[in-house]
This record gives C-alpha cells, sequence and structure tokens, in this order.
C-alpha cells in the first residue's frame, strides 16, 4: 500500500503545513512554533517539490486481475515478473520511464523522443500459465523492430519465461503487448532489472 503513495505529496503537504505554521508563528511571536517551521517545514517543504519534480507515477492495470489469475501468479510467477509487477505499479524516482534501462539494453530505446511508453499492464492465464502482458505505446519503433528483437528479449527477461509480442488494435495505433509467459519449471528466478 506505501508503495502507491507519492513521496512528493507528502513532503509537499507536511513542508507546507509546517511552514505555515512557522510563518504564522513568526507573526505571532511564538519562537518555538517560528523554529519548527523554518527549520523542519521549509526543507520537507524544498524536498516534497525535488521528489515530485523526479516523480514516475505507478503504471495502472488495463483491467482487474481475477481471483483464479492472483493464484496462479502464486503459483507459477517468477521473480522477474513479480519484481516487474511491483517496480512498474510503484512511484519510482529519478527515472525517465518504466523500464527505461531494459529498453536501452534491448536496443528499443535509440533516443528519448523513440522510447517506447509503458502504458499499463495486466495479469492473464495462457495455455494453463501465468502471463503478465506489457502494454506499450510505440508510435516510432515498429512492430517488425519489435518482433526482430523476440529472442533477445526473451533471454533479457528469462530463464524460465516465454516471450510473445502481439500488435494490439489496429497497426495505426502503435500498440504493442509483449506477453512474458511463466514455463512450469521456472517458478525462482531472478534477473535484475534496473
Amino acid at each position: 500500500m506505501l508503495r502507491q503513495i507519492s513521496l512528493g505529496s507528502v513532503g509537499l503537504v507536511v513542508g507546507g503545513g509546517l511552514s505555515i505554521v512557522g510563518f504564522t508563528a513568526y507573526f505571532l511571536d511564538n519562537a518555538t512554533l517560528n523554529l519548527v517551521g523554518f527549520f523542519y517545514g521549509i526543507p520537507l517543504l524544498l524536498g516534497g517539490l525535488a521528489l515530485k519534480a523526479a516523480e514516475l507515477k505507478p503504471v495502472p492495470f488495463s483491467q482487474p486481475t481475477p481471483e483464479a489469475i492472483l493464484s496462479l501468479r502464486e503459483q507459477q510467477a517468477t521473480s522477474t515478473q513479480n519484481q516487474i509487477r511491483k517496480d512498474v505499479t510503484r512511484y519510482r524516482y529519478g527515472q525517465e520511464a518504466h523500464l527505461d534501462s531494459s529498453l536501452k539494453y534491448l536496443g528499443l530505446d535509440p533516443s528519448d523522443e523513440e522510447r517506447p511508453v509503458l502504458q499499463s499492464i495486466r495479469e492473464e492465464a495462457i495455455d494453463g500459465s501465468y502471463a503478465l502482458v506489457l502494454e506499450f505505446e510505440s508510435p516510432l519503433i515498429k512492430f517488425e523492430d519489435w518482433q526482430k528483437k523476440r529472442e533477445k528479449i526473451e533471454r533479457f527477461f528469462g530463464p524460465g519465461l516465454r516471450v510473445e509480442l502481439h500488435q494490439s488494435g489496429s497497426p495505426d495505433e502503435n500498440r504493442v503487448d509483449v506477453t512474458l509467459i511463466a514455463t512450469p519449471d521456472a517458478a525462482g528466478n531472478t534477473e535484475s532489472l534496473g
């Protein structure tokens, strides 16, 4: 639950409140509250502003995950799938986009302007196996380029995962689904994604 709370917003609210108390205390000649407001409130307010500027919001689920899929996740999800799901569904700081270092390594991030953007995720069962689907908006990288990288994507996120690529909607919509499917013997594999 704490992953869904913006530290920047908390810093702004707490720091702003303490700063207002400090300024009010200054005008009312209350030295103790004045010091609390200035020494704690202003740094917290500035820290909140800095975090808000470097904040990357969580990626939403495009559809609710049914109980049957949650049970399948508990049984079959690899540590890589769990790490990706947890990382992209929480606030991040100091990154330009979700999975930016992974996309760069895979050769799918030639520049900031061309980078595919992770829009949402969903969880499914495919042939009885747990699958995590990453839904990208990819206007400048063609689906054919994604397909050429499929084996490299599979090696990067594997072992224990099979990767399928699908172009969702019409070709003009520029949507690419990267489906990470757990293979039955895959539970417990770990990969650092950055």
